[in-house]
């Protein structure tokens, strides 16, 4: 009997927090200051000597996907209509042997792009910080070279992405 008045209580008070305002809690692990409702992401140049033709057409992509599916906010088309802005280049992109056989052929390759970007709410004269970003990732040279060029510059690109994006929001 005091077990399930027990149990009961508990029910009541967790379904009571749960639907109380003061209860707020954010999957992401992002807190967005109410004033923020949008982002503006213009196009992050290819400032670098090399790489895959579409990287910044990728990196731009993964940062819009993070802000949008991870955050409330909304994408903004100009500067004029944001809340906040993340901006910057591309600056740096290798490609360069990684691991070496014992006939002094490469097997691993690893593509690292750098990345210049600034976060700046437009409410504020300063920007929130102005930062380097980078990834890396490795890729066999004995198989398909083209492909998986690519698909380590797409892993590169997301990490320095997320850095960005958790960067971003966890000043918040």
């Amino acid at each position: 009997m005091i077990c399930k008045r027990t149990i009961s209580g508990l029910i009541v008070l967790l379904i009571a927090l749960t639907l109380s305002s003061c209860f707020r809690y954010s999957f992401t692990g992002t807190s967005i200051p109410e004033n923020v409702n949008s982002v503006y992401i213009p196009f992050f140049a290819n400032q670098s000597s090399g790489g895959i033709g579409n990287l910044s057409d990728l990196l731009n992509e993964a940062l819009i996907d993070r802000f949008i599916t991870q955050t409330r906010l909304q994408l903004a088309n100009s500067q004029a209509d944001a809340d906040a802005i993340l901006e910057g280049s591309i600056t740096r992109y290798t490609n360069q042997a990684f691991s070496i056989t014992g006939e002094d052929e490469t097997s691993l390759n690893e593509v690292t792009i750098s990345i210049n970007a600034t976060f700046q709410f437009t409410d504020k004269n300063e920007p929130e910080w102005n930062n380097s970003f980078s990834g890396s990732a490795t890729y066999d040279t004995n198989e398909n070279p083209i492909e998986g060029e690519t698909t380590a510059a797409q892993e590169a690109l997301n990490q320095a992405a997320d850095n960005m994006f958790n960067d971003a929001v966890s000043g918040w």
